[in-house]
């Protein structure tokens, strides 16, 4: 299994285009300990010709042009992206969506009824693409005992764990969470089995989850936010890092002690991380201290192979 970091950042992307924080200020300095990086998303692929994206920020466009793999040339129009799978309806996850109108198909988009919903409703881009290449909606059943599903020639296994979080702002149920309003996605590859856990948006972890990331080889998790009050004393926000639906870095219960219970051979890498956050300086405390914990950090263009 080919897996193809597309991009690393939050939403807003590494520099975000209206901050001026420490961070952003530094990498438009040129400063060669700190990478821009573009909004989250990965591509996975069993043979390197046909590839699943996972989630479509609005860099989709960079992220193609910079990824040359993904487009085959097999035809005058191609293009190597077989299916889409939304983990939630955020916005830095499917507005890409509208850059994809081109098509000379439907978008084969996999994603939960919860997520349908927003996206035909509080967001309407399912709606909007109808009038393009449309879409082709596949449901992720996150209820059922058999959930698991497979795109590629059946190279490939996905299995989604429902998760904790937040729906988007704009969602009827923002702050009334329903199961499927995120997802994280065990892919297994059915030749090596081998498998990743990838959940860009973890607010919570409960013990169900733990047992999922266990049995994976590599785990690309939430990175967004090193401290739960990060933007706020940073003075970039006024809301924590949980009240967003995402487990920081530090504290009893944050990411790295989560990290610390998986097996050591476990490859734990971060992923989706917000502009504020420390560890985007190469250089940083910060950055030793989850090297010190072998956990790495997420640059568009990474490559793994599972």
């Amino acid at each position: 299994m080919l897996i193809h970091i597309l991009g690393s950042a939050a939403g807003g992307g590494f520099p975000q285009w209206n901050c001026n924080c420490n961070n952003c200020s530094e990498v438009r300095k040129n400063n060669p300990n700190y990478k821009s990086r573009t909004q989250s998303s990965i591509a996975v692929s069993s043979d390197g010709v046909e590839w699943v994206l996972f989630n479509a920020s609005p860099d989709i466009l960079t992220q193609i042009q910079q990824f040359k793999s993904i487009q085959p040339a097999r035809q005058l129009r191609d293009t190597g992206i077989n299916s889409i799978i939304l983990m939630d309806a955020q916005i830095d996850h499917t507005t890409g969506l509208f850059m994809l109108r081109e098509n000379n198909r439907p978008l084969n988009i996999h994603c939960t009824k919860m997520v349908y919903d927003d996206l035909t409703t509080g967001n309407p881009i399912f709606k909007i693409l109808k009038h393009y290449c449309d879409v082709n909606w596949n449901e992720i059943d996150v209820s059922s005992e058999n959930k698991a599903f497979t795109i590629l020639n059946e190279n490939l296994l996905f299995t989604p764990i429902p998760l904790k979080s937040k729906a988007p702002p704009y969602s009827p149920h923002r702050n009334d969470p329903h199961v499927g309003d995120n997802i994280g996605m065990l892919i297994t590859d059915n030749l090596t089995k081998k498998s990743v856990f990838y959940a860009p948006g973890l607010g919570d972890i409960d013990e169900g989850v733990i047992e999922v990331m266990k049995q994976a080889n590599c785990l690309l998790v939430d990175g967004t936010c090193w401290t739960n009050e990060e933007m706020i004393t940073q003075n970039l926000g006024t809301k924590k890092a949980l009240e967003m639906g995402h487990l920081p870095q530090t504290g009893d219960s944050g990411m790295i002690k989560i990290l610390e219970t998986m097996p050591d051979q476990t490859r734990k890498i971060l992923i989706h991380i917000n502009n504020s956050n420390p560890i985007l300086n190469d250089l940083s405390k910060e950055r030793k201290l989850l090297t010190d914990n072998n956990i790495e950090v997420a640059f568009d263009g990474m490559q793994i192979t599972i």
